[in-house]
């Protein structure tokens, strides 16, 4: 393996900078890796070769000023629904293979103005609606960690793109964990902001908007590295006036001299695999070493939190969604996915107001408690196309859900942070704090990296 490929994108920008390595030879070894282990994992989509190498050559004639920029002349992935002009934003569906966009998303121009280096994009499940990436267009991707296991979706292709050294640093996005169900299963780390931290735009004709679930939607950063999470939030957060639920809010904030951080090890109806309550307990027993207070707690009202997501993520989204971009097993999953709570008769109404008891919660929660770490999954890596199963797939999807859904129902940021390996795949815990308080959720993440260190990438399985 090309030691370039495992650095993290902030030290090969670094490398850049210090005229140790050229951005061509740092591309060009991504671009070779691609070459060698994307057959086999297919989660690069499209090769920008030619631009990317192009590119290369400019950041190396760049001025001294540009070089001092955080990604100059690092190559990054972005996934296949994030607009990035002359590549088609298809969203893993046969109807939008020639969708080509008028502009970038925001986040893409900020991320172009910091020196990133686009190389490729990656796979996602049809509209990025699975927790396992698979779609018509585009085919399967495999988990480099074991190929009959999810690499997690929607993000899929970003994750095992990122775990298997063909990029350092990836574009995704998160309405029900597709940030964070990935780097669970491929052993990254990704970071799902605060609703609004980072704009969400989109251009292409009659896919523009969510409706009311856009409240759960965010884009964010996917690295193996979290200092490379942070860097990544802080070049593409602030106010755009396409998104109005964006805002420009202060980075950083007050903490505690004694902060306190939750463990949630245990749930009333879900059993935490014990891999990852080992993974928990180790992150507690870090933060502890280093003068935090840590308690086990159980958060709040985490069943009825996945219900209202389930409710309000299932107002007319799929109605809005056109019939033949879904194939038919998917299309069944998801008629099964949105009948799991036939005895629910609340309004949309209703829902909205008790997801505002909820954030109150949750707020005062995470204000006793600076972070709050538990499972990314309750469960472990399964099967691939599991939720695709009519008998077992919505009971296995709700033990994923079931502490993922308060980072989109209630619009909280959260780090999803791989650990150590356990039976050949790696375990995760994941990590919330207070909205707009990213900061927190890394800085103890870093903390934890530095103890137990990324264990991608790997050469795939």
């Amino acid at each position: 393996m090309n030691e370039l490929i495992k650095k993290s994108a902030g030290e090969l920008a670094k490398l850049i900078q210090t005229k140790e390595v050229s951005s061509r030879e740092i591309v060009q070894a991504h671009l070779d890796r691609i070459n060698e282990v994307n057959p086999d994992i297919n989660a690069v989509t499209v090769v920008l070769e030619e631009s990317a190498l192009a590119l290369s050559d400019k950041a190396d004639n760049a001025s001294e000023d540009e070089k001092n920029r955080p990604f100059h002349g690092v190559p990054i992935t972005i996934k296949e629904n994030v607009d990035l002009v002359g590549s088609p934003t298809t969203s893993g569906i046969p109807l939008l293979k020639d969708s080509f966009p008028n502009e970038n998303a925001p986040l893409v121009d900020r991320m172009l103005n910091a020196g990133v280096i686009p190389i490729g994009r990656t796979n996602l499940p049809e509209m990025g609606m699975r927790l396992d990436t698979d779609n018509p267009l585009r085919g399967r991707t495999y988990n480099p960690w074991n190929k009959d296991v999810t690499p997690g979706g929607s993000s899929g292709g970003e994750g095992a793109a990122i775990a298997s050294g063909m990029s350092p640093f990836g574009i995704g996005n998160d309405i029900g964990g597709s940030l964070r169900n990935p780097a669970y299963c491929c052993g990254i780390a990704s970071l799902k902001p605060s609703i609004g931290r980072i704009p969400f735009v989109r251009t292409i004709d009659g896919f523009k908007d969510f409706g009311i679930a856009a409240a759960f939607l965010t884009d964010g950063p996917m690295a193996r590295s979290v200092k490379d999470l942070r860097s990544g939030l802080l070049t593409m957060a602030g106010r755009h006036i396409e998104d109005p639920q964006s805002v420009t809010v202060p980075f950083e904030g007050h903490i505690p001299q004694k902060p306190k951080a939750a463990l949630v090890t245990k749930f009333e109806n879900h059993t935490i695999d014990s891999a990852n309550v080992e993974a928990i307990e180790k992150a507690g027993k870090i933060l502890s070493d280093k003068g935090w207070e840590v308690e086990e707690v159980d958060a709040p009202e985490t069943e009825r939190v996945y219900e209202i997501w389930h409710k309000v993520l299932n107002s007319g989204m799929l109605d809005e969604m056109p019939e033949e971009a879904f194939k038919p097993e998917t299309a069944d999953y998801l008629r099964r996915f949105e009948k799991q709570f036939p005895q629910n008769d609340m309004t949309l109404d209703q829902a909205l107001l008790e997801r505002r008891r909820l954030r109150r919660l949750w707020s005062a929660f995470l204000t006793d408690y600076q972070v709050c770490i538990g499972p990314t999954w309750a469960n472990r890596p399964w099967p691939i196309d599991t939720d695709l199963d009519p008998d077992i797939g919505i009971q296995t999807l709700k033990e994923s859900f079931i502490f993922i859904s308060p980072g989109n129902c209630l619009g909280l940021p959260s780090v999803a942070l791989p650990m150590e390996v356990h039976d050949g795949l790696p375990t995760g815990i994941q990590i919330y704090s207070e909205l707009y308080r990213e900061d927190l959720c890394l800085a103890v993440a870093e903390m934890i990296q530095d103890e137990v260190p990324s264990p991608t990438p790997i050469d795939p399985v």
